[in-house]
Order: C-alpha cells, then structure tokens, then sequence
C-alpha cells in the first residue's frame, strides 16, 4: 500500500443510513460486527489446536439523536401481535477527503431492545438500538 496522507483517514461524520429505504437523518453511529463461530480440531501428531469455522453471527447497533418516535412506530405493532420485524440497513461512509466511499447493506436485521421511554431533564435525548443480522452485501468498498 502507498503512504496514506492523514486526511484521508475516514472521519464518521460523514455517515448516513437508510432504514428499509428511509433516510435516518438522526443517526450518529452505526455498528455492525460478525462474530465467527470455531470448533476445535485435533490431529495426530501436532500440539497445536486447529479452528474448524461453523458459523458466524451478526450484531450491531445504530445510535441516533432522539427526534422521532421512529423505532416505537417501526415496532410496536408488530410486537403486539407476535409478529418479527425484520429490516435491511444501508450504512454509507463518504468522506469527500477520504479515497473512496464504502456502502454495505446488512440483511434481514431484527432489532433486539425497544425504548418506551428514556429521558432526563437538561439532557439532550438519545437512543441506542441493538440488532441481529444474518447476511450482508458490500455494495461500494475502498480499493487501496
């Protein structure tokens, strides 16, 4: 890889995400990790512990400024009559200084924590929403 100049270390600012194709202008972070499951292997003649992958499982969370009731309305009907709410959520991080931009879209993610309500007096609102993945599509990624 050439040498890097520091301006092109993407700055998370520049991150947006859609929501089943709706803009989330509120959002101030997203995460989105694979946790890969192993098994051990043993062999004949080596001391060592070999990995055997099995699995993976997805998690994440998106963080957003509190402005709308978004989540109690993408949710709450759905859990009231015992149904799953499953969405796909594009992550796109475009910093104009950056040499590319990366955009993924993480499929089939069910969402884990619902807040009702969650304030404090002389505190700006936020919220935290875990969720569960199953696949992932990288649409657009940075070449080095």
């Amino acid at each position: 890889m050439r040498e890097i100049r520091p301006e092109q270390v993407i700055n998370g600012s520049w991150g947006e995400v859609w929501i089943d194709g709706d803009y989330v202008a509120e959002v101030t972070g997203l995460t989105a990790t694979l946790e890969i499951e192993y098994e051990d292997v043993n062999r004949p003649r080596k001391l060592g512990t070999a990995k055997k992958m099995m699995g993976y499982s997805g998690t994440g969370s998106v963080k957003l400024n509190k402005v709308t009731s978004r989540f109690i309305k993408l949710l709450s009907d759905n859990l009231k009559n015992g149904r799953q709410t499953s969405v796909d959520i594009i992550s796109k991080l475009d910093d104009p200084d950056a040499v590319g931009a990366e955009r993924i879209v993480i499929k089939n993610a069910t969402f884990e924590n619902l807040s009702l309500a969650n304030w404090e007096a002389k505190t700006k609102g936020e919220e935290e929403v875990n969720f569960s993945f199953d696949d992932w599509e990288p649409l657009d990624l940075i070449e080095d």
